[in-house]
C-alpha cells in the first residue's frame, strides 16, 4: 500500500502520474462522497485510478448536508420499501465496519399529536423500518429499535418540547456523520491503495479518438496554471448539480438530466434547547430534523429550486425565517436569531426521471442512475450520502462492463463492504482505551472523544505528533474544543491547501462559530505556515480571503432573496477561482 497522507506535494506527485502518458484505467470527474466512493471501489478492485475535483474535496453538497446517515423513514409512506431497506444496510455496515469512529447513532423523537391513530400507525412505519435494518444487519440489530412514550415520558428526555405540539412520542434511531470528514476518509483510503488524488484540478475537456471514444480529458491545475493530460480507459463524471455542464464538455446530447434544489441548515448554541434526543417532524412540504451535536445543534432542512450560479449557494433571509418558524411550532421556548451561531446552504441534485438519450446504455437503481454519455464515458447521479457505496459500485460495475464485457465483472468483484476506513480498522479496541489515554495526558474525557469521533484508531497518530511537538496539544484560543494538532494534521494527512479548507471541512468553524471561524484565522494560518511554505504577505493574502468570503455570506444572509444573495456573495471568488470558461465542479 501507498501512503494515505494526502498532502500538497502528494497532490504534486498525483498529477505528474496521472499525466505521464502511460493513462489509468479510470478517472473520476468529482470529489464528493459519490466520486470518492468510486475511486475508493475502483481501486480495490486493482484498477489504476484517478480522482480530480475543481476545488477542495467535499467542494460542494458533500460539506452541506443534513449530516445524517439514515434509512429514509418517510420513504416507507411512498411504499419504496426496497430503496429503505438498502439505506438501512448501508447505514449498519457504516456504523459497525466501514467507518465506526464517523457515523454514531442518534436517537429520535417523533413527537406525536393524536394518541391513538398516529401512533398506531407510526409504530406500523417504525416497526418496518426497525425490521428491515434488522434483516439488513443479518438478524444482527445495529441501533435500538422503536420504544413508545407517553406525554409526560416525551418531556422527560426533551423538555423543551412544546405541550400542545404532542400528545406522546415514538423514539427511533438513524445516524449522523461529519459529511465532508467522510468525503476526506474516502479519498485517503483509496489514496493508500493506489489511487491518484489531485483536488484543485479542474477539467476543461473530454478528448476522444477518430472514431469518437473518449480517451481522458484535459485538465487545468488550478493551483500552479498548468494545464495537462491524463489518458484514460474509462470517464466517469460524478459531479451532482454539475452533471450537465461537465457532460457539455464530451460535446454529445447524451447523459442525464439534473436540476439543483437548495437546502439551508441552521446551527443553534446547545443551551438553547433543553433536549436529549433529536426531532423528527414531518411537515407540509418535507421534513425537519433537529440533532444534537456535542456542542451544538444543526436544524434544517427547506426544499427549494435554485436557478442561480452553483458554486456558491447562500442561505437568504427568509430560508432563515422559514426554519426557525417551523422549529418554534414545536419548541416551549422560541429559538430567535441570537440563538444561532451558524448557518449553511447546499445544492441537491434532483435526477430528472429521463436520460438524454433514451437509446444510450444506463443502469437506473431506485434513486440513482448510471448511463453512457459517451462511448467511453458515464455520467452517475441522484442518491444520497447514505447509499454513496451502493452508487460507487453500479458506476464501477459500468465501466469494468464497457470496458472488458459483463463478465469481466465477476473478475474484478466489489471489496468496499469490507472494507474500513482510514481511522476504522481498529476503533473499538482504541475507543476501549479512551479512559486510560484521558488519564495519562490529564485531559477530560470529552476531548478524547472529540479525537476520537474524528480520528478513530489514528488519534495515536496525533498523540505523536503532540510528544515530539508538545506545542501542538494546545487548544485554539478561540475555538478550544480543538487542538493544533488537528490543524496540523489537516495539512499533514488531510489535503489542506489553504486556510479555508482548514475551517470549512476540517476544523469545522465555518459553521460552528458565528464569525466563522474569523476570529481563529490568524491562529490556524501561523500554525499553517510553514507546514506550506508561506510567505508572510501569502499568509496575509490567506487571512484576508477567508476575512472577505465570510463577509459576504454574512451580508447574502441579510437578504431575501436568492438572486440578490448570490449576487452578493459571487462578488467573493476566493484564491483559487475556477475558470469561468468551463465551470466544471464535483
Amino acid at each position: 500500500m501507498t501512503s494515505t497522507a494526502l498532502t500538497a506535494r502528494s497532490r504534486e506527485r498525483a498529477l505528474q502520474q496521472m499525466s505521464d502518458g502511460e493513462g489509468v484505467d479510470i478517472l473520476v470527474i468529482g470529489g464528493g462522497v459519490t466520486g470518492a466512493g468510486i475511486a475508493l471501489d475502483a481501486a480495490t478492485r486493482g484498477l489504476r485510478v484517478a480522482i480530480v475535483e475543481a476545488q477542495d474535496w467535499a467542494g460542494g453538497t458533500s460539506a452541506y448536508s443534513s449530516k445524517l446517515v439514515h434509512g429514509g423513514l418517510r420513504y416507507l409512506y411512498n411504499f419504496d420499501i426496497s430503496l429503505v431497506a438498502e439505506a438501512l444496510r448501508e447505514r449498519g455496515l457504516l456504523i459497525n465496519r466501514i467507518a465506526p469512529h464517523l457515523v454514531k447513532p442518534q436517537p429520535f423523537l417523533w413527537p406525536l399529536k393524536n394518541p391513538v391513530v398516529e401512533r398506531t400507525y407510526s409504530a406500523v412505519g417504525v416497526g418496518m423500518y426497525d425490521m428491515l435494518a434488522q434483516i439488513g444487519g443479518r438478524g444482527r440489530r445495529v441501533v435500538p429499535g422503536q420504544k413508545h412514550y407517553s406525554k409526560d415520558g416525551a418531556k422527560a428526555l426533551f423538555p423543551d418540547l412544546k405541550d400542545d405540539a404532542l400528545a406522546g412520542a415514538i423514539r427511533f434511531h438513524d445516524a449522523r456523520v461529519d459529511d465532508a470528514r467522510l468525503v476526506i476518509d474516502l479519498v485517503r483510503t483509496a489514496a493508500g491503495l493506489g489511487a491518484l488524488a489531485a483536488s484543485r484540478t479542474q477539467v476543461t475537456g473530454i478528448t476522444k479518438d477518430a472514431d469518437g471514444q473518449v480517451t481522458g480529458a484535459t485538465v487545468r491545475d488550478l493551483e500552479g496554471g498548468r494545464d495537462l493530460h491524463i489518458n484514460a480507459r474509462y470517464v466517469v463524471q460524478a459531479t451532482g448539480v454539475w452533471t450537465e455542464r461537465t457532460q457539455d464538455l464530451a460535446g454529445t446530447d447524451g447523459g442525464l438530466e439534473v436540476l439543483a434544489s437548495k437546502g439551508i441548515h441552521i446551527v443553534v448554541r446547545k443551551a438553547a434547547i433543553d433536549g436529549s434526543t433529536g426531532v423528527f417532524v414531518r411537515t407540509e412540504k418535507s421534513v425537519l430534523f433537529i440533532i444534537p451535536w456535542e456542542r451544538y445543534w444543526i436544524i434544517g432542512t427547506t426544499d427549494t429550486p435554485w436557478s442561480e450560479g452553483l458554486q456558491h449557494p447562500v442561505a437568504t433571509s427568509a430560508d432563515i425565517d422559514y426554519v426557525l418558524e417551523h422549529t418554534n411550532e414545536v419548541l416551549e421556548r422560541p429559538i430567535g436569531r441570537d440563538d444561532i451561531i451558524g448557518v449553511y446552504a447546499g445544492l441537491r441534485p434532483l435526477l430528472q426521471p429521463r436520460t438524454k438519450d433514451p437509446e444510450a446504455s444506463t443502469k437506473v437503481s431506485r434513486e440513482h442512475t448510471v448511463t453512457e454519455v459517451a462511448p467511453g464515458m458515464c455520467a452517475i447521479a441522484g442518491g444520497k450520502l447514505t447509499t454513496y457505496r451502493v452508487m460507487a459500485e453500479d458506476a464501477v460495475d459500468f465501466a469494468i462492463t464497457a470496458m472488458e464485457g459483463k463478465d469481466a465483472v465477476k473478475l474484478h468483484p466489489c471489496l468496499t463492504e469490507k472494507t474500513p476506513l482510514v481511522g476504522g480498522a481498529t476503533y473499538a479496541a482504541v475507543a476501549a482505551n479512551a479512559g486510560r489515554i484521558a488519564t495519562e495526558r490529564d485531559w477530560p474525557a470529552e476531548r478524547v472523544e472529540h479525537l476520537l469521533g474524528r480520528y478513530g484508531d489514528e488519534i495515536g497518530v496525533l498523540l505523536d505528533m503532540i510528544d515530539a511537538d508538545p506545542r501542538l496539544g494546545e487548544p485554539l484560543l478561540d475555538a478550544p474544543a480543538y487542538l493544533h494538532a488537528e490543524v496540523t494534521f489537516a495539512v499533514t494527512h488531510e489535503g489542506a491547501l489553504h486556510l479555508e479548507d482548514v475551517l470549512r471541512a476540517r476544523v469545522r468553524l465555518d459553521y460552528e462559530m458565528r464569525d466563522r471561524g474569523l476570529v481563529c484565522a490568524p491562529e490556524i494560518a501561523a500554525i499553517m505556515q510553514p507546514l506550506l511554505g508561506w510567505s508572510d504577505e501569502q499568509t496575509d493574502r490567506e487571512i484576508t480571503a477567508y476575512r472577505e468570503r465570510v463577509s459576504a455570506e454574512a451580508a447574502a444572509e441579510a437578504v431575501t432573496t436568492d438572486g440578490a444573495a448570490a449576487a452578493i456573495r459571487d462578488r467573493h471568488q476566493g484564491l483559487v477561482p475556477m475558470l469561468e470558461n468551463s465551470p466544471v465542479k464535483g
